[in-house]
């Protein structure tokens, strides 16, 4: 059997917000999916398929709520200054805390963590790594 990964998806209430706060991190719109009562907007980053779905269910006013099961997804950003910078100035948004290594471990990039409209937590990764960081095995 074969499996691959597709995308994740989070409902939001403003879509036009969560486009704009997901392609100041880079992802673009794809395309849209509508259904009776709700719709998809599918956006992914260049060279990637489409991977993140944004749901919004038509109508729907109240906060959803995130669950304590939920934490973040991550992404890798080229600078994180400078991404930060970007999003407090052009959509207001800030950082939990400063940049940081996790763990106080310097062999480590620095992380940060910004929310989106809906509080879906972000994690940002500086140095534009793609692998996550492991120890070796023991």
């Amino acid at each position: 059997m074969s499996l691959s990964f597709v995308h994740t998806c989070i409902r939001v209430r403003d879509p036009g917000a969560s486009v704009r706060f997901y392609s100041a991190l880079g992802f673009e719109p794809r395309g849209r999916l509508n259904f009776a009562t709700a719709y998809n907007i599918y956006m992914g980053l260049p060279g990637a398929g489409d991977q993140l779905e944004l749901t919004v269910n038509v109508g729907r006013e109240a906060p959803y709520d995130l669950g304590d099961g939920y934490n973040h997804i991550a992404l890798t950003v080229e600078d994180i200054t400078s991404t930060l910078a970007a999003l407090e100035a052009d959509l207001g948004v800030t950082p939990e805390k400063p940049p940081f290594h996790p763990g106080d471990r310097d062999d480590l990039p620095l992380i940060a963590f910004v929310a989106d409209p809906d509080g879906y937590r972000i994690e940002l990764i500086d140095g534009g790594r793609f692998a996550t960081p492991q120890d070796a095995p023991s």
